[in-house]
């Protein structure tokens, strides 16, 4: 009975190291230079504890004149259709391209790529609320009917993240109250809020107004139609 009693501990003993060392929340996995249309970004790269992969590209936080210069920063949630097929029905690739131009601009900040599809429903559920679109639901009740929360994202990891590179100030280009929110929460100072509004059409007012009528976006130009 002694010996199954020490096999079990030495067992758990062993998972519980094994675990730990596989899963460092606030380990750089990876780390080199990409340029872009925009410019040069490093990009690091951190793995979440459910294995997600993120990534940050950032410009000049390692310049000692942007010492006490507080970084512009984007949280960008992964989004396949906006980002890399120019989908129309929302506005995520021009956002993320507007954030890419305005970090190169300003020369001090980061973009979190946060691997969220579907705000954090995963691709399949979210095509599969794209067909309940096309029938007419919009995005918030299109997640519901799949049993889905409207918005399963959440925003502690961004913080370990910002924390991970030495930033613990940010100025955050957002209309989304929750993202300001979530650093807060994570000891993550927002010292200014940026408005981040691009790629307005035809194709995205349904989804625009769900969000600021139904979700809290500050998006002013949807009560001033």
């Amino acid at each position: 009975m002694q010996g199954i009693k020490h096999f079990i501990i030495t067992y758990l003993l062993i998972r519980l190291i094994m675990e730990s060392r596989t899963i460092d929340p606030m380990k750089i996995e990876a780390d080199a230079q990409v340029p872009t249309e925009f410019g040069n970004f490093r990009v690091r790269v951190m793995v979440d504890n459910k294995g997600e992969e993120h990534a940050i590209f950032s410009v000049g936080l390692d310049d000692k004149d942007n010492t006490d210069k507080i970084p512009l920063v984007r949280i960008h949630s992964e989004c396949l259709t906006g980002d890399a097929f120019t989908s129309l029905k929302c506005d995520c690739g021009p956002q993320l391209k507007l954030a890419m131009q305005k970090i190169q601009e300003d020369g001090c900040g980061a973009i979190l790529y946060m691997r969220q599809e579907g705000r954090g429903i995963g691709l399949k559920e979210k095509i599969r609320a794209y067909a309940l679109q096309d029938r007419g639901y919009d995005t918030l009740d299109a997640n519901t009917a799949l049993n889905h929360p409207a918005d399963a994202r959440e925003y502690s990891f961004c913080a370990k993240m910002l924390k991970s590179i030495g930033v613990d100030r940010v100025s955050l280009m957002t209309n989304n109250p929750l993202k300001i929110q979530g650093l807060l929460d994570n000891d993550i100072a927002v010292v200014n809020r940026i408005e981040h509004i691009e790629g307005i059409g035809q194709f995205n007012q349904n989804y625009l107004s769900t969000k600021a009528m139904r979700m809290g976006h500050i998006l002013p130009f949807v009560f001033n139609e």
